[in-house]
């Protein structure tokens, strides 16, 4: 969440920044500071009553001996203020949970270098790498119809078992699903230095808090029935909360982990969008970068993210740009953004296979992961990215490396995890 003291310092930065969003959360940061305006108003007045009542204390000894009809008289004014106080307290326990609900509902402040932007369109390209797109000599097909050419993606097995969103991986896919992420994993441990985990699946609602994904998002969560709990929709939640309420040293920074996991997600926001092949389903794998590191490495350190990410694209010789995300644009708990985009021929588009993020002290503070240097405790910064999205990785093999007569090529670097040359029909 944000800084409580720079909501309070400066409520026009955190206003201005929401505007440059989109202001769809400004509203809500009137409701916030009103309440917050309240909240600190109810605890003045008791720190004021307190005070008084402990002036009272000190001098009631001495007035019942001197002067008793002045003491009982002063001992009536402590009674109202102990029942002022009283109430002011209870009000500030009925308030405190709102407050804290509202705050945690605010997104973060964008970082100044971030574009100012109404939409997607004001994204800003950075760099492209298109040395390996094709010009076919026929019309490429997309993901969706080659996998089910070549009997490697079911969807209607996926649909009868789970509902729409959901596929079935055989034979060769299955393979290629399974080459792909240890080809990923093997990339970020022994060539970029991560240190792998495998994290549980399901996770408590403090740590979906943790990360943003609550209270805001709750719709596009599983939640498991009768279970304050939640299948998780991305590997950041467990590897960011993997020092919640912890103070680190120093020393101990920075820390840099992967995983590969299943992701669950309702997909609650986007009806009828994206609905066939593997861009947008309910259940996918994907290998996960996140890294916490010192406040001043942060900036850095995405720099670093991105590049680990766009290594996967380079050596999977897979056409890829790279946008720097609009204020509009930007997620919920990100304060600055990358996204990796990889061509897909068979549509004719470009397509989302990774976010990087920056999301500074946004989910420390949240998570409460702090770091002692010398007498002081600060927040550590976190940073996100997929490196990469598994079925998305593999939808982008199927279509760049197809061939006119409807086999795939294996690519290069990916033989040795594959043990074939190719996907062809049977």
């Amino acid at each position: 969440m944000i800084d409580q003291k720079l909501l309070r310092e400066c409520p026009d930065k955190v206003r201005k920044s929401l505007s440059d969003r989109g202001g769809r959360y400004l509203p809500a940061l009137d409701k916030l500071l009103e309440t917050d305006e309240l909240y600190r108003k109810l605890l003045a007045e008791v720190e004021h009553l307190r005070a008084k009542r402990n002036e009272i204390s000190a001098k009631i000894g001495k007035l019942i001996k001197d002067n008793p009809a002045e003491a009982q008289k002063i001992k009536a004014q402590a009674e109202v203020d102990k029942q002022k106080m009283s109430d002011a307290e209870k009000k500030i326990k009925e308030i405190k949970p709102a407050l804290d609900t509202m705050l945690a509902g605010i997104p973060n402040i964008a970082d100044k270098s971030v574009p100012v932007g109404k939409s997607e369109k004001d994204n800003k390209l950075i760099r492209e790498d298109l040395s390996h797109k094709k010009d076919f000599k026929f019309k490429p097909l997309d993901h969706h119809e080659l996998g089910e050419r070549l009997d490697i993606l079911d969807f209607e097995a996926g649909a009868n078992l789970s509902g729409s969103r959901f596929v079935v991986l055989k034979g060769d896919g299955a393979k290629l699903e399974r080459a792909l992420i240890n080809f990923m994993l093997d990339i970020h441990t022994v060539k970029h230095g991560y240190k792998e985990i495998f994290t549980p699946l399901i996770v408590s609602a403090k740590t979906m808090t943790g990360t943003g994904q609550l209270p805001k998002f709750e719709e596009d969560l599983y939640k498991i029935d009768g279970e304050n709990s939640y299948l998780i929709p991305t590997a950041e939640v467990t590897l960011t909360n993997m020092f919640q309420d912890t103070v680190l040293k120093e020393s101990d920074l920075p820390k840099q982990f992967t995983a590969c996991t299943a992701c669950f997600r309702r997909e609650a926001g986007s009806y009828g969008k994206d609905t066939k092949g593997l861009i947008r389903n309910h259940q996918f794998n994907k290998v996960e970068l996140v890294h916490i590191v010192h406040p001043d490495k942060s900036m850095a350190t995405l720099e670093l993210l991105l590049k680990h990410a766009e290594t996967i694209l380079k050596e999977l010789k897979i056409p890829y740009r790279v946008l720097e995300l609009c204020t509009c644009d930007l997620g919920f708990s990100a304060s600055k953004t990358y996204d990796l985009e990889v061509w897909m021929p068979g549509e004719n588009k470009f397509r989302e296979i990774s976010s990087c993020s920056n999301c500074g002290d946004f989910q420390a503070r949240r998570t409460k992961t702090r770091f002692k240097k010398d007498k002081s405790v600060n927040y550590v910064h976190t940073l996100n990215g997929s490196g990469l999205a598994v079925g998305r990785t593999l939808a982008a093999i199927l279509e760049n490396y197809q061939r006119k007569d409807g086999s795939v090529e294996i690519p290069k670097v990916l033989k040795s995890y594959f043990g074939k040359r190719e996907i062809s029909a049977k």
